[in-house]
């Protein structure tokens, strides 16, 4: 069953992102960016990673799509697609680069819904969260692509029954 682990907004905490990574060695991990690292840091390693508001390596992309077993992930920070207001404009963007799965952080918000035809992820942060006292990251799995599970885990590994979910991808 292909998964992929999503965290964004560390702010710097490598001993997080090294634990998370540890729990769950997935072949596939996105970072949606505010990790204060530099792009080559060793946390960093094997994240598909777009830059945040706070990332001042230049060489962070501001966005990427990516085709994962099946599934186009479209990753984003999303401080250049008001996602503090509405989900409309990274939803649009996602649907413009095809993509069925649209990540994104800045809002340090854990949160899935399907918006327009996407699955829009906001895996919230592994460091200061927002609205949810967890401090949280996500990981996403299929069988198949007609629908997906989302599981929300605190960053000491709990898993977080009432945000976690599935949704149908058609």
């Amino acid at each position: 069953m292909p998964s992929v682990l999503i965290v964004s907004d560390s702010h710097g905490s490598t001993n997080e992102l090294n634990k998370i990574k540890e729990r769950h060695p997935l072949k596939y991990m996105i970072h949606c960016g505010d990790s204060e690292l530099d792009m080559d840091a060793p946390e960093m390693n094997g994240f598909i990673k777009v830059a945040g508001n706070c990332d001042f390596d230049s060489r962070y992309p501001l966005e990427q799509t990516n085709l994962i077993e099946g599934l186009r992930f479209y990753v984003a920070h999303g401080h250049h697609h008001q996602v503090k207001t509405n989900l409309m404009t990274i939803a649009y963007r996602g649907e413009e680069e095809e993509a069925q799965v649209v990540c994104y952080g800045h809002t340090h918000i854990a949160m899935a819904e399907k918006v327009g035809n996407q699955l829009v992820i906001n895996p919230g942060s592994i460091l200061l969260p927002r609205v949810r006292a967890e401090q949280t990251y996500a990981i996403l799995e299929w069988d198949n692509l007609d629908a997906v599970q989302v599981n929300y885990y605190t960053v000491e590994g709990d898993f977080i029954e009432d945000l976690s979910l599935i949704i149908a991808l058609k």
